[in-house]
């Protein structure tokens, strides 16, 4: 959403999306409630109206950001499966348009943990709901099994990883061919091989 989109929204909606921006790009700790306020082009009466706290925003940024990201992990997946590709396919094709879009710092629910999980028990509690729908979605891609919520599990864990590596700069299509080979068995049948 580029600014001149930004300027027509609500004024809540506007600091909304302004401080996913910032807390996104720069880090919530960085970003001090002035600049959104600056950035918003809102008062402090209009703010502290709609945001009581900087905690407030930070948990409104993270629900905000959850709606947003897995709808579009729902849709890219579902794109890619249109297309007629494997689900281990649709998810690395998925991964790979995110760690390529310019704006990509990483995960924002791993960066908030990092940032503020000892000081804010409610953003680990938020990280760990927005991990376990994430996993619900990983669990849809792979086959029927009695392990299949372990799988989706191991999935996670897997893919976190890669995120984490795709934020320090791996490139991107190694990153993807060791993540292939490290997912594969996961999305193999259960019985095979048996």
């Amino acid at each position: 959403m580029n600014s001149s989109d930004t300027a027509a929204l609500p004024a809540r909606q506007r600091i909304l999306q302004t401080a996913h921006d910032l807390f996104y790009r720069d880090g919530i700790r960085a970003t001090g409630i002035d600049r959104v306020i600056a950035e918003a082009k809102v008062t402090k009466v209009t703010f502290y109206r709609s945001y009581p706290s900087k905690n407030d925003l930070i948990h409104a940024f993270l629900a905000f950001r959850h709606e947003r990201w897995m709808a579009w992990l729902r849709e890219a997946l579902a794109r890619h499966q249109a297309a007629g590709e494997a689900p281990q396919q649709a998810l690395l094709n998925s991964l790979a348009e995110w760690w390529q879009a310019p704006d990509y710092r990483g995960c924002a629910f791993i960066n908030s943990a990092a940032e503020l999980g000892g000081a804010d028990p409610q953003v680990l509690q938020t990280v760990r709901e927005h991990k376990g729908d994430m996993t619900e979605v990983f669990m849809q891609l792979l086959p029927e099994g009695p392990s299949r919520a372990q799988r989706a599990q191991a999935l996670t864990l897997a893919v976190d990883g890669a995120i984490v590596h795709a934020q320090m700069g791996a490139p991107v299509e190694a990153l993807l061919q060791t993540l292939g080979q490290l997912v594969a068995p996961l999305f193999a049948p259960e019985d095979a091989g048996r």
